[in-house]
């Protein structure tokens, strides 16, 4: 249901980008969790607008790491596995 949705989206918007909803959904449970829950669909929205004025290609990916603020929880113990893989990608992407 989901990638039908994004599809839906992405062919409203007329974009053809590869979208990781993986690291999407990552990055906005790190905000909702981590400073607050109305912060998950700002911090995504402003990580698309900084990739979108970066533009240096659609493969240029920002690492997925949320603002520090008030309440922020320290990630510890829960990136493993296949999340820290996908970070790391994705990081060593954007160096």
């Amino acid at each position: 249901m989901l990638d039908e949705w994004i599809t839906a989206v992405k062919t409203e918007l007329g974009i053809d980008l590869d979208v990781d909803t993986g690291v999407l959904l990552d990055l906005a449970r790190d905000a909702a969790h981590g400073v607050a829950r109305p912060a998950a669909p700002l911090t995504t929205f402003l990580v698309g607008y900084a990739a979108a004025r970066a533009g240096d290609g659609a493969d240029r990916r920002p690492s997925p790491r949320p603002p520090a603020g008030r309440g922020a929880r320290p990630a510890l113990g829960r990136r493993t596995g296949r999340r820290a893989a996908r970070r790391a990608a994705l990081r060593k992407a954007t160096e």
